[in-house]
């Protein structure tokens, strides 16, 4: 059995692992998020998965309803998110709970279900926007080259971009750090990478 058929079997066990020890989580997160904002619960958006095939990746729902909406109707909010490698220093659609759970990590928790359902993996390259892979390329024309081989592994729950630094890293530096991932992925490493991923889920805390 190679590495990538093993890393399937551990990617089950640990992904029912971590839904059974963060059972609470499932409970109470939904609830205080319907308490302060609403529904829905989780927030559904469409990411590239391995093979360049398109896939629903699943997180607790962190911003405001029509959050995706608002960005696009604000022209400004939506140019400084473009120029600053598709994300926002300081978004104002994110909840104050919104806050919390991305500086703990909590939202990426549902990921768990992509894992199971063979999307995903624990630890793979974090998973790109159609649109985001489209202009950043235009941005920074040597990661065009990268894109193939990043795409060739299963995106993961954490990884290289999200032990390093996460959303201080360029989308260059990101697309390297994938790229080198896609190229030598191996059990120690993966291993490596698990065991930073705590620390990093607390880093912005």
């Amino acid at each position: 059995m190679g590495y990538p058929q093993l890393k399937r079997l551990i990617d089950i066990f640990l992904a029912l692992c971590l839904a059974i020890l963060f059972l609470p989580f499932w409970f109470i997160v939904p609830l205080v998020i319907w308490l302060e904002s609403g529904l829905p619960i989780f927030f559904a958006h469409r990411r590239i998965g391995q093979d360049n095939s398109e896939f629903t990746m699943y997180k607790f729902r962190t911003m405001v309803r029509g959050a995706d909406k608002l960005l696009r109707k604000n022209k400004r909010l939506f140019e400084e998110f473009k120029n600053g490698d598709w994300k926002l220093a300081k978004d104002p659609r994110i909840t104050d709970l919104g806050r919390i759970l991305r500086n703990l990590t909590i939202d990426e928790f549902p990921q768990l279900l992509n894992v199971l359902r063979g999307e995903m993996s624990i630890v793979g390259p974090r998973a790109y926007v159609t649109q985001e892979i489209k202009e950043q390329t235009k941005k920074y024309p040597k990661t065009k080259k990268w894109i193939t081989r990043i795409l060739s592994v299963k995106p993961g729950v954490t990884g290289p971009w999200q032990t390093s630094g996460r959303n201080v890293i360029p989308f260059d530096k990101r697309a390297e750090l994938d790229f080198k991932y896609a190229n030598s992925f191996n059990f120690w490493g993966d291993l490596k990478i698990i065991l930073k991923t705590p620390k990093a889920m607390i880093s912005k805390w």
